[in-house]
């Protein structure tokens, strides 16, 4: 995974509530067994007609939003089904950092494992940056270190964040790069315990 920080980007407004897994990656996209290619089907149904023509109306298919790496939506973003293509998805459409008032408790923590920083504000918060993403360029700088978000016409706002996922987004590790930080002691405890074979 990629280690994050300090990001800047353009933000994407979907001014929805309890948005699903099912919306972010339809079922009929998880046919794939790596983690690549799921971005051109993200929100499929909301950015496509039924004869796969662009929804001019989509809000991700508006020329200002083209290059957009950060994504605000509303409360309880990705619940539904707990399926991991869902971060997937939206890291490989270019989304680095999402902002929400409140996440689905098993998409935040895939989102994490996957090297996605998902940013909770309060509802106000969320509401000005929802506002103000609606003008052309319109970006925001995201400092993990210091757990804050910022733009450059006055909004600040922080943010907590579990210890854990923080150090894991910081060095970008996953859960197997986390264990092997331990590899020492595993090595030593295995020695002690079979002998030198596991050496």
């Amino acid at each position: 995974m990629q280690p994050i920080n300090e990001f800047s980007g353009i933000v994407c407004p979907l001014n929805r509530p309890n948005i699903d897994t099912d919306q972010i990656i339809p079922k009929q996209f998880l046919k794939r067994i790596e983690r690549q290619g799921f971005g051109q089907f993200v929100f499929y149904h909301w950015r496509f007609d039924d004869d796969g023509n662009k929804r001019e109306d989509f809000v991700m298919n508006k020329t200002q939003y083209k290059n957009a790496e950060v994504l605000v939506a509303g409360e309880n973003f990705g619940c539904g089904s707990s399926r991991e293509h869902a971060p997937w998805a939206l890291l490989d459409y270019g989304f680095r950092v999402i902002i929400a008032s409140s996440y689905a408790d098993i998409f935040y923590n895939n989102s994490v494992k996957n090297g996605i920083l998902a940013v909770k504000l309060t509802e106000e918060e969320v509401a000005t940056i929802m506002e103000r993403s609606k003008e052309e360029g319109y970006s925001i700088h995201v400092n993990l270190e210091e757990q804050s978000v910022k733009d450059d016409k006055g909004f600040t706002a922080n943010f907590d964040i579990d210890p854990y996922w923080k150090k894991m987004l910081l060095n970008g590790w996953d859960e197997i790069s986390v264990t092997l930080t331990d590899e020492d002691h595993i090595r030593k405890y295995e020695e002690k315990m079979y002998g030198k074979q596991y050496s």
